[in-house]
């Protein structure tokens, strides 16, 4: 079921502009640190943030963890890492204190109301291939209770003004490439300044280590996650993306999931089903079988370091097929609402571009895709050379080291005015 929409979110941001300029107002008041930090991210102790946590933790960088439930505060506390309610009143005094504000997803990863003034970091969670912020309409959609009145335009020109207004306060959006950095320059409104190719973060743990080792890390977490798998099965990884609130089109039937156990069982396999955090659907097979595993953000807040561990991906339009390029792992394109997409929310350049022209609408198609990837080592070399070519093509970095060159690039820019930042990409 999905549990959000950008029109709900949009009538929350609009319902909440006092609690705004409240926040701003206490910003100008409270002066901010010489060298506080505060970090946060939407699905937990993960992600890009935790990459870089690491590597300001390590040159004695005082920081604390903005956490939003107490599942994040035990996890923060077993890694060591200091932590604070982000919606406490000392979740809003250390955000309004902060010199560093470092977020994942959006200002709600700290607290929203007190960034004003502060070094925003925003990190970004994925590599776009779907259209996202200023460059989708669906950023804008206007809540349900204005969509067909008079109200409509002069609401959602409020709504992108917020979001300029958000997005102009960001001073590093790290890119994966010379052809990532546009479109983040166009979705979130930012000069090239603002948006260095440093490599992502939250993939450095893909180029750490020999893939021997990746895989063997990456395997026991996967069965520490899925106590019911048998490690010593292949694994597929299944991650169909977010809908915008609407319902997933690709549940399989009764019959579709038959033939999906029926081609598993065949190769030894077993599917891992990762639905979007933000709107996961009814993956849940009509009859007993050892063969299909949840995989949820319930299980596991960041499922880029369990890709090494994978045998082959099935997705539609998500960032994750960026990831598995580096890994590399063979793709199996499955998109039945394309043409619907597309037009509701649109791609940077073709999805032919990066799903080639054999993509399947349907679990029919996927199905004799997987098959053909899993019993025929042609084939699986053929998508492995499309996913080398695919990262070759999106990431400049491929060393471990982003983590290391987007803090180089915030401490390049702590002493420099707002307009005059100039952020260090390293070598490449």
């Amino acid at each position: 079921m999905a549990s959000f929409s950008f029109g709900a979110g949009n009538a929350i941001k609009l319902a909440t502009i006092p609690l705004y300029a409240a926040g701003r107002m206490l910003t100008l008041l409270v002066p901010r640190s010489r060298d506080e930090w505060v970090f946060g991210c939407a699905v937990g102790i993960a992600d890009g943030a935790l990459a870089l946590w690491n590597v300001a933790a390590a040159d004695g960088r005082p920081a604390v963890w903005l956490v939003a439930n107490a599942r994040e505060a035990e996890d923060a506390a077993t890694r060591g890492i200091p932590a604070v309610s982000k919606n406490s009143l000392r979740g809003l005094w250390r955000t309004a204190r902060a010199r560093v504000v470092v977020v994942t997803h959006g200002f709600g990863d700290v607290n929203r109301y007190a960034v004003s003034g502060a070094l925003i970091v925003q990190l970004w969670h994925g590599i776009p291939l779907k259209r996202i912020g200023l460059d989708s309409p669906e950023t804008l959609r206007v809540p349900r209770v204005f969509a067909r009145t008079p109200l409509a335009g002069p609401v959602r020109s409020v709504l992108r003004t917020m979001y300029r207004a958000a997005q102009r306060r960001i001073r590093v959006l790290p890119s994966a490439s010379h052809v990532v950095r546009g479109r983040l320059e166009s979705a979130f409104g930012l000069s090239d300044a603002r948006v260095p190719v440093t490599g992502e973060p939250r993939v450095d743990v893909l180029s750490r280590g020999t893939p021997e080792q990746r895989r063997a890390e990456a395997r026991a977490a996967i069965v520490q996650a899925c106590p019911r798998a048998d490690p010593r099965m292949r694994f597929i990884l299944y991650a169909p993306t977010w809908r915008d609130g609407a319902a997933d089109p690709a549940v399989p039937t009764v019959p579709e999931w038959e033939r999906i156990v029926e081609v598993l069982t065949r190769h030894d396999a077993a599917l891992l089903v990762r639905s979007h955090p933000l709107g996961a659907g009814e993956y849940a097979p009509p009859f007993p079988t050892d063969r299909i595993h949840a995989l949820g953000a319930d299980l596991v807040s960041d499922v880029t370091p369990l890709l090494p561990g994978m045998d082959a991906l099935v997705t539609d339009y998500s960032s994750l097929v960026f990831d598995a390029a580096l890994v590399p792992l063979p793709v199996v394109f499955l998109a039945p609402d394309l043409d619907g997409y597309a037009r509701r929310r649109g791609f940077y350049g073709r999805y032919s571009d990066v799903a080639d022209d054999d993509w399947t609408s349907d679990w029919a198609g996927a199905v004799a895709q997987l098959d053909d990837v899993l019993g025929d080592p042609a084939t699986r070399d053929e998508r492995l050379r499309r996913s080398r070519e695919l990262s070759a093509r999106m990431h400049s970095h491929r060393d471990g080291g982003n983590a290391e060159r987007v803090y180089r690039a915030i401490l390049a820019g702590l002493d420099e005015p707002d307009g005059a930042f100039v952020p260090m990409e390293g070598p490449r």
